[in-house]
Protein backbone atom coordinates (compact mmCIF):
# COMPACT_ATOMS: atom_id res chain seq x y z
CA UNK A 1 0.00 0.00 0.00
CA UNK A 2 1.55 3.33 -1.20
CA UNK A 3 2.23 6.16 1.47
CA UNK A 4 -0.47 8.66 1.06
CA UNK A 5 0.51 12.26 1.83
CA UNK A 6 -2.40 15.06 1.85
CA UNK A 7 -1.49 18.71 1.12
CA UNK A 8 -3.78 21.33 1.23
CA UNK A 9 -1.79 24.23 0.51
CA UNK A 10 -1.60 25.15 -3.11
CA UNK A 11 -3.49 26.51 -6.03
CA UNK A 12 -4.25 24.85 -9.33
CA UNK A 13 -5.25 27.08 -12.04
CA UNK A 14 -7.57 25.73 -14.56
CA UNK A 15 -6.66 27.26 -18.16
CA UNK A 16 -8.25 27.21 -21.57
CA UNK A 17 -6.17 24.92 -23.87
CA UNK A 18 -5.32 21.82 -22.18
CA UNK A 19 -3.59 18.94 -24.42
CA UNK A 20 -6.36 16.14 -25.80
CA UNK A 21 -4.60 13.02 -25.62
CA UNK A 22 -4.66 12.77 -29.01
CA UNK A 23 -1.64 12.61 -31.05
CA UNK A 24 -0.81 15.03 -33.33
CA UNK A 25 1.27 14.80 -36.73
CA UNK A 26 5.14 16.53 -36.76
CA UNK A 27 7.52 17.62 -39.61
CA UNK A 28 10.79 15.66 -39.61
CA UNK A 29 13.53 18.69 -39.20
CA UNK A 30 16.76 18.64 -41.15
CA UNK A 31 18.57 20.58 -38.22
CA UNK A 32 18.36 20.16 -34.60
CA UNK A 33 20.59 21.98 -31.54
CA UNK A 34 21.51 21.35 -28.11
CA UNK A 35 21.11 24.05 -25.51
CA UNK A 36 24.08 24.02 -22.74
CA UNK A 37 21.70 26.43 -20.37
CA UNK A 38 19.02 23.60 -20.42
CA UNK A 39 21.04 21.90 -17.91
CA UNK A 40 21.62 24.63 -15.12
CA UNK A 41 24.71 24.90 -13.04
CA UNK A 42 26.68 23.75 -16.22
CA UNK A 43 29.84 25.80 -17.68
CA UNK A 44 29.82 24.25 -21.58
CA UNK A 45 32.94 22.73 -23.07
CA UNK A 46 32.15 22.17 -26.56
CA UNK A 47 33.84 19.10 -27.99
CA UNK A 48 32.99 19.12 -31.47
CA UNK A 49 33.89 21.50 -34.52
CA UNK A 50 31.98 22.73 -37.24
CA UNK A 51 32.02 20.17 -40.01
CA UNK A 52 32.78 17.45 -37.56
CA UNK A 53 30.31 14.47 -37.93
CA UNK A 54 28.42 12.99 -34.70
CA UNK A 55 26.24 9.65 -34.11
CA UNK A 56 23.16 9.97 -31.80
CA UNK A 57 24.96 9.94 -28.48
CA UNK A 58 28.43 11.26 -29.58
CA UNK A 59 29.21 14.09 -27.01
CA UNK A 60 28.59 17.53 -28.38
CA UNK A 61 30.17 19.43 -25.47
CA UNK A 62 31.08 18.61 -21.66
CA UNK A 63 31.43 20.72 -18.28
CA UNK A 64 34.25 22.39 -17.74
CA UNK A 65 34.19 21.47 -14.14
CA UNK A 66 33.85 18.09 -14.68
CA UNK A 67 34.82 16.78 -18.03
CA UNK A 68 33.38 13.26 -16.79
CA UNK A 69 30.25 14.81 -17.85
CA UNK A 70 29.17 15.28 -21.68
CA UNK A 71 25.85 15.49 -23.14
CA UNK A 72 24.77 13.63 -26.44
CA UNK A 73 23.84 14.64 -29.49
CA UNK A 74 20.18 13.99 -30.30
CA UNK A 75 20.65 13.39 -34.20
CA UNK A 76 23.70 12.07 -36.17
CA UNK A 77 24.82 14.71 -38.83
CA UNK A 78 27.28 17.45 -39.52
CA UNK A 79 28.32 20.03 -37.19
CA UNK A 80 26.89 23.53 -38.48
CA UNK A 81 27.58 25.72 -35.82
CA UNK A 82 28.76 26.83 -32.68
CA UNK A 83 26.55 29.74 -31.62
CA UNK A 84 27.67 32.05 -29.06
CA UNK A 85 26.30 35.15 -27.42
CA UNK A 86 27.89 37.73 -24.90
CA UNK A 87 31.69 36.97 -23.62
CA UNK A 88 31.49 33.90 -26.23
CA UNK A 89 28.60 32.26 -24.21
CA UNK A 90 27.75 28.96 -25.91
CA UNK A 91 24.34 29.35 -26.80
CA UNK A 92 23.58 26.02 -28.70
CA UNK A 93 25.18 23.27 -30.77
CA UNK A 94 23.83 22.82 -34.50
CA UNK A 95 23.50 19.90 -36.24
CA UNK A 96 22.46 18.75 -39.67
CA UNK A 97 20.59 15.40 -39.76
CA UNK A 98 21.73 12.29 -41.93
CA UNK A 99 18.89 11.08 -43.75
CA UNK A 100 19.53 7.64 -42.46
CA UNK A 101 20.48 7.99 -38.60
CA UNK A 102 23.46 6.41 -36.97
CA UNK A 103 23.62 5.24 -33.59
CA UNK A 104 26.51 5.02 -31.37
CA UNK A 105 26.19 1.83 -29.98
CA UNK A 106 26.62 1.49 -25.75
CA UNK A 107 25.69 -2.49 -25.71
CA UNK A 108 22.45 -3.49 -23.92
CA UNK A 109 22.57 -4.52 -20.45
CA UNK A 110 20.76 -6.00 -17.80
CA UNK A 111 20.07 -3.36 -15.05
CA UNK A 112 19.73 -6.25 -12.70
CA UNK A 113 23.09 -7.28 -12.52
CA UNK A 114 24.40 -4.06 -12.69
CA UNK A 115 26.51 -1.91 -9.62
CA UNK A 116 26.14 1.88 -8.61
CA UNK A 117 29.08 2.47 -10.24
CA UNK A 118 28.64 0.58 -13.73
CA UNK A 119 25.19 2.20 -13.55
CA UNK A 120 26.71 5.93 -13.18
CA UNK A 121 29.78 4.84 -15.82
CA UNK A 122 26.87 4.09 -18.85
CA UNK A 123 25.36 7.27 -18.08
CA UNK A 124 28.80 9.08 -18.32
CA UNK A 125 29.53 7.22 -21.39
CA UNK A 126 26.17 7.42 -22.97
CA UNK A 127 25.69 11.22 -22.13
CA UNK A 128 23.22 11.04 -20.23
CA UNK A 129 24.04 12.13 -16.33
CA UNK A 130 23.62 15.29 -16.59
CA UNK A 131 19.94 15.24 -17.14
CA UNK A 132 20.00 14.15 -13.33
CA UNK A 133 19.71 17.12 -11.06
CA UNK A 134 20.07 17.26 -7.06
CA UNK A 135 19.26 19.32 -4.55
CA UNK A 136 20.64 21.70 -3.20
CA UNK A 137 20.94 24.40 -5.48
CA UNK A 138 18.48 22.88 -8.31
CA UNK A 139 21.51 22.42 -10.58
CA UNK A 140 23.06 19.71 -13.11
CA UNK A 141 24.80 16.76 -10.89
CA UNK A 142 28.15 15.50 -11.40
CA UNK A 143 28.98 11.93 -10.59
CA UNK A 144 30.88 12.57 -7.55
CA UNK A 145 28.47 13.47 -5.28
CA UNK A 146 26.72 11.03 -2.98
CA UNK A 147 22.89 11.23 -3.13
CA UNK A 148 21.23 9.85 0.20
CA UNK A 149 18.02 9.25 -2.14
CA UNK A 150 17.00 9.83 -5.81
CA UNK A 151 13.38 11.64 -6.26
CA UNK A 152 11.02 11.20 -9.45
CA UNK A 153 7.69 13.18 -9.49
CA UNK A 154 5.47 11.46 -12.46
CA UNK A 155 2.83 13.81 -10.98
CA UNK A 156 2.14 17.27 -13.48
CA UNK A 157 -0.15 19.65 -12.00
CA UNK A 158 0.87 23.02 -13.01
CA UNK A 159 -1.69 24.96 -15.65
CA UNK A 160 -1.73 23.04 -19.11
CA UNK A 161 1.28 20.69 -18.20
CA UNK A 162 0.94 17.45 -20.04
CA UNK A 163 -0.23 14.44 -18.82
CA UNK A 164 2.82 11.53 -17.69
CA UNK A 165 0.20 9.14 -17.55
CA UNK A 166 -0.13 9.37 -21.37
CA UNK A 167 3.10 10.20 -22.08
CA UNK A 168 4.17 6.50 -20.27
CA UNK A 169 2.03 4.47 -22.73
CA UNK A 170 4.28 2.03 -24.72
CA UNK A 171 6.63 2.84 -22.62
CA UNK A 172 6.56 1.55 -19.66
CA UNK A 173 9.21 -1.33 -20.05
CA UNK A 174 12.12 1.36 -20.19
CA UNK A 175 10.65 3.53 -17.71
CA UNK A 176 10.69 0.79 -15.17
CA UNK A 177 14.38 -0.30 -16.26
CA UNK A 178 15.50 3.26 -15.80
CA UNK A 179 13.54 3.36 -11.92
CA UNK A 180 15.28 0.25 -10.93
CA UNK A 181 18.83 1.24 -12.54
CA UNK A 182 18.83 4.52 -10.58
CA UNK A 183 17.74 2.23 -7.35
CA UNK A 184 21.29 1.13 -7.94
CA UNK A 185 22.47 4.36 -7.03
CA UNK A 186 20.09 5.20 -4.27
CA UNK A 187 17.15 4.81 -2.58
CA UNK A 188 14.19 6.12 -5.31
CA UNK A 189 10.91 7.43 -4.31
CA UNK A 190 8.33 7.70 -6.25
CA UNK A 191 5.55 10.41 -5.87
CA UNK A 192 2.45 10.04 -8.56
CA UNK A 193 -1.18 11.64 -8.16
CA UNK A 194 -4.05 10.66 -5.84
CA UNK A 195 -5.52 10.08 -9.56
CA UNK A 196 -3.18 8.54 -11.48
CA UNK A 197 -4.03 5.06 -11.68
CA UNK A 198 -1.39 3.52 -13.99
CA UNK A 199 -0.03 0.51 -13.00
CA UNK A 200 3.05 1.11 -14.04
CA UNK A 201 3.52 3.53 -11.68
CA UNK A 202 0.88 2.31 -8.74
CA UNK A 203 2.82 -0.81 -8.82
CA UNK A 204 6.65 0.06 -10.09
CA UNK A 205 9.30 -1.75 -8.39
CA UNK A 206 12.59 -1.28 -6.86
CA UNK A 207 10.99 1.78 -5.67
CA UNK A 208 8.74 3.78 -2.70
CA UNK A 209 5.77 5.10 -4.07
CA UNK A 210 4.31 8.22 -2.74
CA UNK A 211 0.88 9.34 -2.90
CA UNK A 212 0.43 13.03 -3.37
CA UNK A 213 -3.38 14.27 -2.50
CA UNK A 214 -3.88 18.20 -3.33
CA UNK A 215 -3.63 21.21 -5.41
CA UNK A 216 -0.64 22.53 -7.44
CA UNK A 217 2.18 22.41 -6.43
CA UNK A 218 2.21 18.91 -5.26
CA UNK A 219 3.96 17.49 -8.23
CA UNK A 220 7.07 19.71 -7.22
CA UNK A 221 9.23 17.12 -6.47
CA UNK A 222 10.99 20.17 -4.19
CA UNK A 223 7.82 19.63 -2.31
CA UNK A 224 7.85 16.09 -2.76
CA UNK A 225 11.14 16.21 -1.07
CA UNK A 226 10.24 18.50 1.58
CA UNK A 227 7.64 16.24 2.79
CA UNK A 228 9.18 13.03 2.46
CA UNK A 229 12.98 13.75 3.42
CA UNK A 230 14.43 17.27 3.80
CA UNK A 231 17.33 18.25 2.74
CA UNK A 232 19.66 19.34 5.86
CA UNK A 233 23.39 20.94 5.05
CA UNK A 234 25.98 18.94 3.71
CA UNK A 235 23.30 16.26 2.50
CA UNK A 236 22.17 15.88 -1.25
CA UNK A 237 19.54 14.44 -2.99
CA UNK A 238 18.87 13.79 -6.84
CA UNK A 239 16.09 14.97 -8.74
CA UNK A 240 15.03 13.03 -12.00
CA UNK A 241 12.33 13.91 -14.85
CA UNK A 242 10.09 11.10 -15.66
CA UNK A 243 11.09 11.60 -19.12
CA UNK A 244 14.73 11.24 -18.13
CA UNK A 245 14.15 8.12 -16.47
CA UNK A 246 12.58 6.63 -19.64
CA UNK A 247 15.62 7.99 -22.04
CA UNK A 248 17.94 5.88 -18.93
CA UNK A 249 15.79 2.77 -19.41
CA UNK A 250 15.96 3.16 -23.48
CA UNK A 251 19.63 3.27 -23.33
CA UNK A 252 19.83 -0.23 -21.26
CA UNK A 253 17.32 -2.04 -23.45
CA UNK A 254 18.42 -1.01 -26.74
CA UNK A 255 22.63 0.14 -25.99
CA UNK A 256 21.09 3.85 -27.48
CA UNK A 257 20.57 7.26 -26.87
CA UNK A 258 17.02 7.92 -27.92
CA UNK A 259 16.06 11.50 -26.76
CA UNK A 260 12.37 10.93 -28.43
CA UNK A 261 9.81 12.67 -25.59
CA UNK A 262 6.20 13.16 -25.82
CA UNK A 263 5.21 16.53 -25.57
CA UNK A 264 1.92 18.62 -24.84
CA UNK A 265 0.55 21.07 -26.96
CA UNK A 266 -1.36 23.66 -25.62
CA UNK A 267 -2.41 26.95 -24.73
CA UNK A 268 -5.81 28.85 -26.00
CA UNK A 269 -3.59 30.09 -28.90
CA UNK A 270 -2.79 26.81 -30.32
CA UNK A 271 -5.60 25.68 -33.32
CA UNK A 272 -5.23 21.60 -31.96
CA UNK A 273 -3.99 20.72 -28.68
CA UNK A 274 -2.77 17.09 -28.51
CA UNK A 275 0.70 15.14 -28.49
CA UNK A 276 3.79 15.53 -30.59
CA UNK A 277 6.95 12.78 -30.47
CA UNK A 278 10.05 14.88 -30.79
CA UNK A 279 13.73 14.60 -30.71
CA UNK A 280 14.88 16.95 -28.12
CA UNK A 281 16.67 20.17 -29.87
CA UNK A 282 13.89 19.63 -32.52
CA UNK A 283 12.78 23.30 -34.04
CA UNK A 284 9.61 24.91 -32.14
CA UNK A 285 8.48 25.70 -36.33
CA UNK A 286 8.37 22.07 -36.82
CA UNK A 287 6.23 20.95 -34.10
CA UNK A 288 4.32 24.26 -34.38
CA UNK A 289 3.84 24.62 -38.25
CA UNK A 290 0.49 25.69 -39.00
CA UNK A 291 -1.04 25.22 -35.79
CA UNK A 292 -0.39 28.51 -34.22
CA UNK A 293 -4.32 30.67 -33.70
CA UNK A 294 -4.31 33.72 -35.66
CA UNK A 295 -6.08 37.08 -34.22
CA UNK A 296 -3.45 38.21 -31.88
CA UNK A 297 0.19 38.22 -30.95
CA UNK A 298 1.25 35.16 -29.19
CA UNK A 299 3.60 34.02 -26.56
CA UNK A 300 5.52 30.79 -26.92
CA UNK A 301 6.39 29.04 -24.22
CA UNK A 302 9.07 26.03 -23.65
CA UNK A 303 7.34 24.51 -20.65
CA UNK A 304 4.31 26.05 -18.89
CA UNK A 305 3.19 29.01 -17.70
CA UNK A 306 4.07 29.18 -15.25
CA UNK A 307 7.50 28.41 -15.12
CA UNK A 308 7.91 28.14 -19.12
CA UNK A 309 10.92 30.09 -21.11
CA UNK A 310 10.28 32.42 -23.22
CA UNK A 311 10.78 31.26 -26.82
CA UNK A 312 10.13 31.81 -30.60
CA UNK A 313 9.71 29.79 -33.25
CA UNK A 314 13.33 29.80 -34.45
CA UNK A 315 13.92 27.91 -30.52
CA UNK A 316 14.19 24.25 -30.22
CA UNK A 317 12.40 21.74 -27.91
CA UNK A 318 14.07 22.00 -24.38
CA UNK A 319 16.23 18.85 -22.85
CA UNK A 320 13.85 19.09 -19.64
CA UNK A 321 10.55 20.47 -21.56
CA UNK A 322 7.28 18.12 -21.52
CA UNK A 323 4.70 20.95 -23.32
CA UNK A 324 5.22 23.49 -26.02
CA UNK A 325 2.60 26.72 -24.42
CA UNK A 326 0.74 29.30 -26.43
CA UNK A 327 -0.89 32.30 -25.00
CA UNK A 328 -1.69 35.47 -26.04
CA UNK A 329 0.67 37.94 -25.10
CA UNK A 330 -1.47 40.59 -24.10
CA UNK A 331 0.12 43.50 -25.25
CA UNK A 332 -2.78 44.54 -27.73
CA UNK A 333 -5.19 45.08 -25.06
CA UNK A 334 -6.34 48.72 -23.43
CA UNK A 335 -8.39 48.59 -20.62
CA UNK A 336 -10.48 51.95 -19.36
CA UNK A 337 -10.17 51.67 -15.26
CA UNK A 338 -7.89 49.02 -15.74
CA UNK A 339 -7.61 46.50 -12.89
CA UNK A 340 -10.92 48.57 -11.41
CA UNK A 341 -13.45 47.16 -13.80
CA UNK A 342 -16.01 44.66 -12.28
CA UNK A 343 -14.18 42.00 -14.54
CA UNK A 344 -16.41 38.36 -15.50
CA UNK A 345 -13.48 36.79 -17.44
CA UNK A 346 -10.61 37.15 -15.39
CA UNK A 347 -8.67 34.98 -12.48
CA UNK A 348 -7.85 36.38 -8.96
CA UNK A 349 -7.14 35.21 -5.68
CA UNK A 350 -8.20 37.22 -3.76
CA UNK A 351 -11.50 37.90 -5.18
CA UNK A 352 -11.06 40.85 -7.01
CA UNK A 353 -13.79 40.32 -9.47
CA UNK A 354 -16.99 38.25 -9.87
CA UNK A 355 -15.96 35.08 -11.23
CA UNK A 356 -15.30 33.35 -8.06
CA UNK A 357 -18.86 33.44 -8.10
CA UNK A 358 -19.05 31.31 -11.27
CA UNK A 359 -17.31 28.18 -9.34
CA UNK A 360 -15.04 26.36 -11.61
CA UNK A 361 -14.44 27.54 -14.61
CA UNK A 362 -11.90 27.62 -17.27
CA UNK A 363 -10.12 30.60 -18.11
CA UNK A 364 -8.03 32.72 -20.43
CA UNK A 365 -5.08 34.10 -19.34
CA UNK A 366 -2.90 36.13 -21.67
CA UNK A 367 0.88 37.11 -20.59
CA UNK A 368 0.31 40.57 -19.15
CA UNK A 369 1.73 41.36 -15.06
CA UNK A 370 -0.91 43.65 -15.08
CA UNK A 371 0.95 45.94 -12.51
CA UNK A 372 4.44 47.18 -11.67
CA UNK A 373 6.86 46.00 -9.33
CA UNK A 374 6.55 47.45 -6.01
CA UNK A 375 7.39 47.12 -2.10
CA UNK A 376 7.49 43.47 -0.82
CA UNK A 377 4.15 43.41 1.84
CA UNK A 378 4.72 40.91 4.25
CA UNK A 379 0.83 39.30 3.55
CA UNK A 380 1.41 35.65 4.22
CA UNK A 381 0.85 35.37 0.46
CA UNK A 382 3.82 33.04 -0.20
CA UNK A 383 2.46 30.52 2.57
CA UNK A 384 -1.01 29.93 1.45
CA UNK A 385 0.16 28.42 -2.05
CA UNK A 386 3.54 26.95 -0.97
CA UNK A 387 3.35 23.87 0.69
CA UNK A 388 6.60 23.42 2.14
CA UNK A 389 7.84 23.55 5.73
CA UNK A 390 9.53 26.91 5.55
CA UNK A 391 8.85 30.85 6.03
CA UNK A 392 9.04 31.42 2.42
CA UNK A 393 8.69 35.62 2.63
CA UNK A 394 11.50 35.95 5.42
CA UNK A 395 13.24 33.37 2.61
CA UNK A 396 13.38 36.05 -0.15
CA UNK A 397 14.33 38.66 1.45
CA UNK A 398 16.97 37.56 2.97
CA UNK A 399 17.87 36.24 -0.65
CA UNK A 400 17.79 39.93 -1.22
CA UNK A 401 19.69 41.45 1.37
CA UNK A 402 22.53 38.70 0.82
CA UNK A 403 22.37 37.03 4.34
CA UNK A 404 23.81 33.92 3.47
CA UNK A 405 23.36 32.75 7.43
CA UNK A 406 19.49 33.25 7.32
CA UNK A 407 18.88 31.69 4.40
CA UNK A 408 20.42 28.28 4.85
CA UNK A 409 18.83 28.63 8.42
CA UNK A 410 15.34 29.43 6.52
CA UNK A 411 15.78 26.58 4.16
CA UNK A 412 17.36 27.49 0.88
CA UNK A 413 19.11 24.01 0.49
CA UNK A 414 15.68 22.33 0.02
CA UNK A 415 13.94 24.66 -2.78
CA UNK A 416 14.32 25.50 -6.25
CA UNK A 417 12.96 28.46 -8.28
CA UNK A 418 10.06 26.00 -9.52
CA UNK A 419 8.56 26.25 -6.20
CA UNK A 420 8.36 30.06 -5.88
CA UNK A 421 6.17 30.09 -9.55
CA UNK A 422 2.82 29.82 -7.97
CA UNK A 423 3.90 32.34 -4.96
CA UNK A 424 5.36 34.51 -7.97
CA UNK A 425 1.35 34.65 -9.61
CA UNK A 426 -0.27 35.69 -6.30
CA UNK A 427 2.55 37.99 -5.51
CA UNK A 428 0.75 41.18 -5.37
CA UNK A 429 3.88 42.95 -5.42
CA UNK A 430 4.91 41.55 -8.72
CA UNK A 431 8.44 40.42 -7.92
CA UNK A 432 10.51 38.14 -9.95
CA UNK A 433 10.53 35.21 -7.17
CA UNK A 434 11.85 32.60 -9.20
CA UNK A 435 14.88 35.20 -10.70
CA UNK A 436 15.56 36.03 -6.93
CA UNK A 437 15.92 32.39 -5.87
CA UNK A 438 18.09 31.59 -8.72
CA UNK A 439 20.63 34.30 -8.10
CA UNK A 440 20.38 33.03 -4.35
CA UNK A 441 21.11 29.42 -4.83
CA UNK A 442 24.05 30.59 -7.44
CA UNK A 443 25.51 32.46 -5.18
CA UNK A 444 25.13 30.45 -2.32
CA UNK A 445 26.71 27.51 -4.38
CA UNK A 446 30.21 29.77 -5.52
CA UNK A 447 30.31 30.47 -1.76
CA UNK A 448 30.39 27.09 -0.49
CA UNK A 449 32.39 25.90 -3.52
Amino acid sequence: MANVIKLRKGLDINLTGRAQEQMLPVKSSTEYALVPDDFPGLTPKVTVREGDHVRAGDPLFVDKGCTEVSFASPVSGTVTAVERGERRKVLRVKIAADAQQEYADFGVKDVAGLSADDVKASLLQAGLFGYINQLPYAVATRPDTEPKAIFVSALRDKPLQGDFEFELKGQEKDFQTGLTALAKIAKVYLGIGAKQSASALTGAKDVEVTVFDGPCPAGNVGVQVNHIDPVNKGEVVWTVDPTAVIFFGRLFNTGKVNLTRRVAIAGSMVKQTGYVDALVGTPLKQILADNIADGCNVRILNGNPLTGVIANEESVLGAHTSEVTLIPEGDDVHEIFGWMLPRFKDFSTSRSYFTWLQGKKAYNLDARIKGGERHMIMSGEYDRVLPMDIYSEYLIKSIISGNIDNQEQLGIYEVSPEDFALAEFVDSSKLPLQKIVREGLDILRKENA
